[in-house]
């Protein structure tokens, strides 16, 4: 299974005919064509699609489950869509899009979460349906419309930010989790700084684009300077950042102490005979603190 391409999309729409109207698919522009984002340039009457939305969250979804399914290093873990982790905050209102669990259930513990997936995907090049032929055809990668796919709408980014980091301080128990945001569009510079803080401070572990050629012509950013954001490029890029993630035994920490209590807190975890006895002792002063 490859990463996403504009094939992917136009599995989508080919698949999406068969139980939704072109109506609900495409917006229909001044002289009569239908297409999936308005061309740039044009300034003619415009609407505003909701179906669609929900189709293509439902698409990607299930996309990147056989993709993460298809990949995993271990056999006993399980990709999960929509699962409810109601300790750490994710419940049935807002379950988390996909999870990587040891127990092949919708509701977990959070022992049992190896990762969390926010997926924000969505359709990126431009595609044009033809009423006489039924037929669906690429028309212009993201530079030739108007639309901001995934990564590249703001709104939809600092949604995955406000998920995650209230999975961050929900409880304690949510400190062992690593949280990837999946996309399959460039991140721009002005988030690509704030992904690498994001990334440096613990709250997210990264934002993935699985899109390895979103142009028609010319590159993308590959990463950025601290690795908050990185493309990837193949199926072995993503298994062996996956795989990397998963060898780390990582722990979120933070607060607001004086510089004298947090001496006295080192102090403390000195005391521990090795360094992982120190760094878990400390950690452990810091929860209760």
């Amino acid at each position: 299974m490859r990463l996403w391409s504009k094939k992917q999309e136009k599995i989508f729409f080919d698949k999406s005919k068969n139980f939704a109207s072109y109506s609900q698919l495409f917006y229909k522009t001044d002289d009569g064509r239908y297409v999936s984002y308005w061309p740039k340039g044009y300034s003619g009457t415009k609407s505003t699609l909701q179906a669609r939305n929900s189709l293509i969250g439902n698409f990607t979804e299930k996309w990147v489950s056989d993709l993460i399914g298809q990949i995993l290093p271990d056999e006993n873990l399980h990709v999960i869509q929509q699962a409810q982790i109601p300790s750490i905050g994710i419940t049935h209102r807002s379950p988390a899009d996909i999870v990587i669990a040891t127990e092949n259930k919708k509701l977990l513990m959070p022992h049992e979460v190896r990762l969390i997936f926010e997926v924000k995907m969505s359709i990126v090049w431009n595609w044009e349906y033809d009423t006489a032929t039924s037929q669906v055809k690429e028309i212009g990668d993201y530079r030739t419309h108007q639309g901001r796919p995934s990564f590249t709408r703001s709104d939809s980014i600092l949604k995955a930010i406000g998920k995650c980091i209230d999975i961050r301080v929900s409880n304690f128990k949510a400190s062992k989790i690593p949280l990837i945001v999946l996309g399959n569009a460039p991140l721009s510079n002005g988030f690509c700084k704030k992904a690498d803080y994001l990334k440096t401070a613990g709250i997210i572990q990264g934002f993935w684009s699985l899109n390895p050629f979103p142009l028609n012509h010319g590159n993308t950013r590959k990463r950025s300077h601290k690795n908050g954001f990185i493309r990837m490029d193949n199926t072995d890029e993503l298994n062996r950042t996956l795989n990397q993630l998963f060898k780390q035994e990582l722990n979120f920490f933070s607060g607001m102490e004086n510089p004298e209590r947090l001496g006295q807190l080192i102090e403390v975890a000195n005391r521990e005979n090795t360094y992982e006895d120190k760094g878990l002792k400390f950690l452990n002063l810091l929860e209760r603190s």
